[in-house]
């Protein structure tokens, strides 16, 4: 059995994918600022390894640039980086999406803001200016569409598996959580009960979510039909497999899933497999608009700036760390602006 080595002990790669190179000085000092990363500032796994890819990417490209080391990195070699980039097919062979140039320099100015913490001769982070991106475009369900989803697990014949499917459903819409949230919720820390509960989200911070009554009746009836240990929330039960392929043969569809995704070694379900359950579901309930676990957070951000809620609330409730991140749901107050102009432009005339 082999393990997947650290990404910390990971080797630099040429710039164009393929073997590796010298352990430059500069090599060193990334491995150095990703420990950093890992100890000194506690970032998740998933930062980690993000950071190890593009720096690493950053790495061999300055190494076939022959930059190898810190100081030799000026804004020259940024610029060609950049061109770099922008020119780089991602794995469908497109060219990397803007939002992902900018997550490379991103990880460009944190290494270069801890060179610089730790007095090592490089380019001032603050130099390097990231492109403006454009404004995401969010997708998110309709009252009457996530009324169709949720009703569409009633299609299920299994009973252990209509409620967990739609507590799932219920909770991500209820509570906005990512969906690695949701897969890392335990049995023992949801207090059905109080109808909230707390979850730690991006780079550990804690949020206190709520659940709809909906959302905790569903979940109540789910856990009292399991007669397993499992700690958590949502397992994988083995009826799932042939349920979802039964599912998608009876719409007749093309779409074929790999079941074997979805019998799942882990204790309890994993984000493909919360994926795979909701597109599940809007093919029974004819949905044909793209839908993942973050429609369903897109969709809870969208229900709450409808009915009044301010963004500063739902910032908190969603856990974003800036309020800029929030302002994606710019399309709830701008249609908020078009009543307030229809109302009251023009009364004097």
């Amino acid at each position: 059995m082999t393990t997947k080595p650290h990404p910390l002990h990971s080797p630099p790669l040429s710039a164009s994918g393929g073997g590796k190179t010298t352990k430059t000085p500069l090599h060193r000092y990334v491995t150095e600022f990703l420990e950093y990363c890992e100890i000194g500032k506690n970032q998740s796994p998933k930062t980690l390894m993000n950071y190890d890819h593009y720096l690493r990417r950053f790495e061999s490209f300055a190494a076939e640039q022959g930059v190898l080391k810190p100081e030799s990195i000026d804004m020259e070699v940024v610029r060609r980086y950049r061109l770099y980039l922008n020119r780089l097919p991602d794995k469908y062979g497109n060219p990397l999406k803007l939002v992902t140039q900018n997550y490379h320099l991103i990880a460009l100015r944190a290494f270069l803001k801890y060179l610089t913490k730790m007095d090592v001769k490089t380019l001032a982070p603050e130099k390097i200016e990231l492109p403006k991106s454009p404004m995401r475009q969010v997708e998110f369900l309709e009252p009457e569409e996530l009324e169709r989803l949720i009703a569409a697990t009633d299609r299920e014949t299994n009973e252990l598996l209509h409620l967990r499917d739609r507590a799932i459903l219920e909770l991500l819409f209820s509570t906005g959580l990512r969906v690695s949230e949701l897969c890392s919720l335990r049995r023992d820390t949801v207090n059905l009960d109080r109808g909230e509960f707390s979850v730690r989200g991006k780079g550990s911070k804690l949020r206190v979510v709520f659940l709809s009554e909906e959302a905790t009746d569903t979940i109540k009836k789910y856990l009292a039909k399991r007669t397993d240990n499992n700690k958590a929330l949502f397992a994988s039960h083995s009826q799932v497999g042939n349920s979802v392929e039964a599912q998608i043969d009876s719409q007749g569809s093309t779409v074929r899933f790999k079941i074997e995704d979805l019998r799942l070694k882990t204790p309890g379900l994993t984000p493909r497999s919360i994926q795979r359950i909701i597109k599940k579901y809007c093919l029974i309930a004819g949905i044909v608009k793209k839908v993942s676990p973050h429609t369903l957070r897109h969709s809870f951000a969208t229900d709450l700036l409808q009915n009044g809620a301010d963004i500063r609330s739902v910032q908190t409730m969603l856990g974003h760390a800036s309020i800029t991140t929030t302002q994606i749901y710019t399309h709830i107050t701008n249609q908020g602006l078009r009543e307030i102009h229809k109302k009251f432009h023009k009364k004097n005339r």
